[in-house]
């Protein structure tokens, strides 16, 4: 019995890396698609130049581009995020083993923490679609959108040195802790819907700003998405990954300043 139930969890573990892999391929395919453009947003270091990217939208049919800008963000979030949550994964998977419908708990453990990331990227794009409009009208805009790039850069770079920041990294550096504040086992499913949205709701506490990087880079450039994936999957789970933070949030503060040094350095030139 406890070999059936060590043999789920890898199968478990097995499937999950699958769809990972399936998010990351349907990614490549969809960027090299004619359809690329509503999975890739230009830099918001460029916002004066999305007049014309807007135009390229169907115009009255707004549904269509929200429709796959949301599967979009749910690729990206299946392929960047989903493997920085194994750990807390394998440790519920080994606390529910001996219930019968432990593959299904862990499932809501991952529909709830996809729920989680899900609404941040309503928000997100939701500021995205504003200055998306605000870009179209504003010819201050047209010469100073890097103004707003460079804006998320200084601000993701401070947000590392912030309280709130550490707070949320530790919750996801302990899932043994997380998992027993949250998991009573009285109401399985719901529970561990609650659980996934719970620990994504921290993850979003813990990576927003890194992830708001997306959009200064251009959402859709895979290379960009592997590297911020990879640094949040090492902040969370490597055991010298919460000393990256200060670092990073120096490389940021940096790159922003660069920006403004670089578009100065060409207006005075």
């Amino acid at each position: 019995m406890p070999e059936a139930r060590l043999d789920r969890s890898r199968l478990f573990l097995l499937l999950l890396s699958g769809l990972v892999v399936a998010a990351w391929a349907a990614l490549w395919a969809w960027s090299t698609s004619p359809w690329a453009r509503y999975l890739e947003h230009e830099r918001w270091t460029d916002l004066g130049l999305l007049a014309q990217w807007c135009r390229a939208l169907p115009q009255g049919e707004w549904w269509l581009p929200a429709l796959l800008h949301g599967a979009g963000w749910l690729l990206m979030i299946a392929a960047m995020m989903l493997p920085t949550i194994y750990p807390i994964l394998r440790l519920f998977g080994r606390m529910t083993a001996d219930r019968t419908n432990a593959a299904s708990l862990l499932w809501l453990v991952v529909l709830g923490y996809l729920a989680a990331w899900f609404g941040f990227g309503l928000a997100a794009h939701g500021v995205d679609s504003l200055l998306h409009r605000i870009a179209q009208d504003s010819s201050w805009m047209f010469t100073h959108g890097w103004v707003i790039g460079a804006a998320v850069l200084g601000a993701a770079g401070l947000f590392q040195f912030s309280a709130l920041k550490y707070r949320c990294l530790d919750k996801c550096r302990t899932p043994i802790g997380f998992i027993t504040q949250h998991w009573r086992g009285r109401a399985p499913a719901r529970e561990a819907l609650a659980l996934g949205a719970a620990h994504g709701l921290f993850c979003v506490g813990c990576c927003w700003a890194l992830m708001l990087l997306m959009f200064v880079v251009g959402t859709g450039n895979l290379g960009w998405m592997l590297a911020i994936g990879a640094v949040m999957a090492a902040e969370k789970n490597l055991p010298w990954g919460r000393h990256l933070s200060a670092p990073l949030g120096l490389l940021l503060i940096v790159a922003a300043m660069v920006e403004v040094l670089a578009h100065v350095s060409a207006v005075t030139h």
